[in-house]
């Protein structure tokens, strides 16, 4: 394995051309650069180095790896000052990007306690899509983003640093009475149903459409909301039935019966930040609220017969 040390010495003398040179930056004698450069050459396996008078000067190979090492000890810097800055105090504005069910269960509490713990600290929250928060955050218009693995149209790419939060089930949501059986259900089984769906084009709009369209029929889309409160309340009233993540279903304030799918479809929720610059004390600590605050979606089985008992601080999203 090579020495970080070694390589700073070897990308010093392909700056500075020779041995004394890098002797004097290095604060060495001028035999103990070579020493460490002759080390370097065995740790490597590669003649890096060659006579040229009484001088060296650095082979091909020698220079590549000089180069490459800059770009490394550029990194460890990096990191360093990112380290660092784990015992700043975090504080300045932050903007974080959620689809409108994360909000509520993720980003709003995490919000609160972030509050109380730093006064200098303000979190902006952004109610996005992901087809909209991804691209915001990529060009600098969001810090921190909520997002979800799953979504195809823009996926998630290695310009971007990934924290996994939490799974969330989706299911599906009917009037209260359906019957209590606790089973899976086909959805073929509704496909004469009448049908909420999301706006067009959003994440769960395009979502549900598939997920029917799979299971070999087209829904009767009755009703389109962008707020799940509006689309609880329709199938609350018996005027339709829905998809929605359980993140979503307040039973504490709509009366309405879930039931898991035979094939059961689960969306992976992420925070992400951009890759590109070391991440801020204050993005770096809303990260690890939101982590701390996520948990996995409460299993419909745990609670009372045919309903998905899923708690949230605000209105459904």
């Amino acid at each position: 394995m090579m020495n970080p040390w070694r390589l700073k010495l070897l990308s010093l003398l392909d700056t500075l051309g020779t041995v004394r040179a890098v002797a004097q930056a290095a604060h060495l004698s001028p035999s103990s650069v070579s020493q460490q450069l002759a080390v370097l050459e065995a740790e490597t396996g590669t003649q890096l180095l060659e006579r040229a008078g009484r001088r060296v000067r650095l082979t091909s190979a020698g220079m590549i790896l000089a180069q490459r090492a800059r770009s490394i000890l550029d990194q460890m810097d990096s990191i360093e000052t990112e380290l660092r800055g784990f015992g700043e105090e975090p504080a300045g504005h932050v903007r974080l990007g959620a689809f409108q069910s994360a909000i509520h269960n993720l980003a709003v509490p995490a919000a609160i306690r972030l509050a109380a713990a730093y006064p200098h600290l303000n979190v902006e929250i952004l109610e996005m899509e992901p087809h909209a928060s991804l691209p915001a955050l990529r060009v600098g218009d969001a810090d921190i983003i909520i997002t979800t693995t799953d979504f195809d149209e823009l996926p998630l790419g290695e310009d971007l640093d990934l924290v996994p939060l939490t799974t969330d089930p989706v299911l599906l949501v009917l009037p209260s009475e359906y019957p209590a059986d606790r089973g899976p259900v086909e959805l073929a089984a509704f496909a004469e149903e009448a049908w909420a769906l999301d706006i067009p084009q959003s994440y769960m709009a395009n979502l549900v459409l598939r997920l029917c369209r799979q299971a070999g029929f087209e829904p009767r889309v009755v009703c389109r909301f962008s707020n799940y409160m509006m689309a609880l309340q329709h199938v609350e009233a018996g005027l339709s039935i829905t998809l929605l993540p359980a993140l979503a279903i307040d039973h504490s304030r709509y009366r309405v019966s879930t039931r898991e799918l035979t094939i059961p479809v689960t969306r992976t929720i992420t925070a992400a930040i951009r890759r590109s610059t070391p991440a801020r004390a204050a993005v770096r600590v809303v990260l690890d609220a939101l982590r701390r605050k996520a948990r996995p979606a409460p299993d419909p089985d745990d609670q009372r017969p045919g309903h998905a008992r899923v708690q949230q601080r605000s209105a459904p999203a």
